[in-house]
């Protein structure tokens, strides 16, 4: 074993534990808001495809062809409704810790990210339609990099989650 071997295991004993994922999932009814958003998409998704399709059809391509393209586009985006949602809520996790907001999500690709609470500058709960129907809320924390978002929580844990990093960074006045 030559100098290189041993300064590698060497490196390998010093990394510090895997951090264990984020303990909190996102609020069960995301499912439902997620569900009706992939509704809606779908809906104006399918509106647009097969309007095209029929322009597309009638005038420059054989109908048969752009008919099965219109469909396959509507399929696809009909997978928000169903399976998509489930493997999202699944990966979705967050905490807030004494120095940091740890996120994680995404289902194909999993991103797992660690904001210091010294970087957030300010934070923000919104809502949107569907969210103010099924009582949910999106906590949003802005840093000079940039967003990071914690998506459907309820109300009261998005308010709590807000109040909580907004103490943590010091920033409790601008909320």
């Amino acid at each position: 074993m030559d100098q290189t071997d041993r300064d590698l295991l060497q490196l390998r004993k010093a990394r510090p534990p895997m951090r264990p994922p984020p303990q909190h999932h996102l609020d069960r009814r995301a499912l439902t808001a997620w569900r009706l958003s992939g509704v809606v998409e779908t809906l104006v998704i399918g509106a647009i495809a097969f309007a095209a399709a029929y322009i597309l059809g009638r005038f420059f391509f054989p109908q048969r062809t752009v008919t099965i393209v219109a469909l396959v586009l509507v399929v696809l985006t009909a997978s928000g409704i169903w399976p998509a949602p489930d493997l999202r809520w699944r990966r979705w996790r967050y905490e807030i810790g004494e120095t940091e907001v740890d996120l994680q999500h995404g289902w194909l690709t999993v991103t797992r990210t660690l904001i210091p609470a010294a970087r957030i500058q300010h934070v923000d709960t919104q809502r949107g339609p569907i969210q103010r129907r099924l009582g949910l809320a999106t906590v949003i924390l802005y840093t000079a990099a940039g967003q990071n978002q914690i998506p459907d929580l309820a109300l009261e844990v998005a308010d709590q989650v807000r109040d909580r990093v907004a103490a943590l960074a010091n920033v409790a006045q601008d909320v």
